[in-house]
């Protein structure tokens, strides 16, 4: 058995002071001064975004979310209180470390800054050296956090998100693709006859197969806001926002061609002497507060018929009215 415990990277463990490449900054103040200071104090470490209001950060970080935000409390307009509220009631931003930077020092401030989901809090005026290690360590405890949430929606065997991550983003693509009237589809997909393979090969191999089965689709997947994850077992499920019927059906038919050209012996299928796959296809236009759990049953119904049809094929279906 595996163990439960995580090994994190050994990059990810060393000195708090030692630079985080690639990660982004967004630095929110109304003074030019200290815009430019900050942007020198960084720009050669980090990729760094400046914003002069409250309304113009929160723009920029839902655009480009950025791996860190310091932000002035005291801005005329929208407060950096309020942007912060903002940032961590968002789930595409409520992620992201936030430093106030304040010339406010009281306690109570402090706390503020701190119940409204702040990470840290430093006072004006600066030393560059204090406003670097806190950053740099913020950025490490984000790296930190994004591994552990990669890790918990990613299947171990074939690396490809897990069932809870599949979850979690066909509701936000289908609340997506309601609000712009865009279409979206979904595949499912079994291997066929797998106890059988597991029976005759051994669950070593069967192990084998499913890893080769999902590299084998995950090299006809093209667009960054499709997705294939392992729903579990030996089933898979193929997401495809801004995808209509059509499109659907011939993704279905690139991954069942893929897989059959894994050739990988089956003796006990009755389909073909390698191993295949059946798949269910299901299209929708959804519309504001309908319920995506109609995409799911009518693909899963798919499925049922392209295996009672005798397997290794695609059966799909259009919903009309989701």
């Amino acid at each position: 058995m595996k163990s439960g415990f995580i090994d994190l990277p050994d990059d990810i463990e060393e000195d708090a002071l030692a630079p985080v490449r690639r990660s982004s900054v967004l630095i929110v103040d109304d003074q030019a001064a200290v815009l430019q200071t900050l942007y020198q104090l960084f720009k050669d470490t980090y990729e760094v975004f400046v914003a002069t209001s409250g309304a113009q950060a929160l723009s920029r970080a839902k655009v480009n979310p950025p791996d860190l935000v310091l932000l002035d409390m005291v801005m005329p307009g929208m407060t950096g209180m309020e942007v912060c509220r903002q940032l961590k009631e968002d789930p595409e931003t409520q992620n992201i470390p936030v430093i106030f930077l304040t010339g406010n020092c009281s306690v109570d401030d402090e706390a503020r800054a701190l119940d409204a989901g702040a990470a840290d809090f430093i006072s004006k005026p600066f030393n560059p050296r204090i406003v670097s290690v806190r950053v740099n360590t913020q950025l490490r405890l984000k790296a930190k956090s994004d591994l552990l949430r990669r890790i918990a929606r990613t299947d171990a065997l074939t690396g490809l998100g897990n069932r809870r991550h599949f979850n979690s983003t066909l509701f936000k693509e289908w609340r997506r693709c309601a609000r712009n009237s865009l279409p979206i589809s979904l595949v499912f997909i079994d291997v066929d006859f797998f106890k059988r393979f597991n029976d005759i090969y051994g669950h070593p191999m069967g192990d084998y197969c499913l890893s080769s089965v999902a590299s084998a689709m995950k090299s006809r997947m093209w667009r960054p806001a499709d997705l294939l994850a392992r729903f579990g077992g030996e089933e898979f499920v193929c997401l495809l926002p801004e995808t209509p019927l059509k499109g659907a059906i011939h993704k279905a038919q690139e991954l069942e061609a893929a897989v059959r050209d894994l050739a990988i012996s089956h003796e006990g299928s009755s389909v073909a002497p390698v191993v295949t796959i059946s798949l269910g296809v299901a299209a929708a236009l959804p519309a504001q507060g309908d319920d995506p759990e109609t995409l799911i049953d009518a693909a899963d119904r798919m499925l049922y018929e392209s295996k009672a049809g005798g397997r290794g094929q695609v059966r799909s279906v259009e919903i009309t009215s989701a």
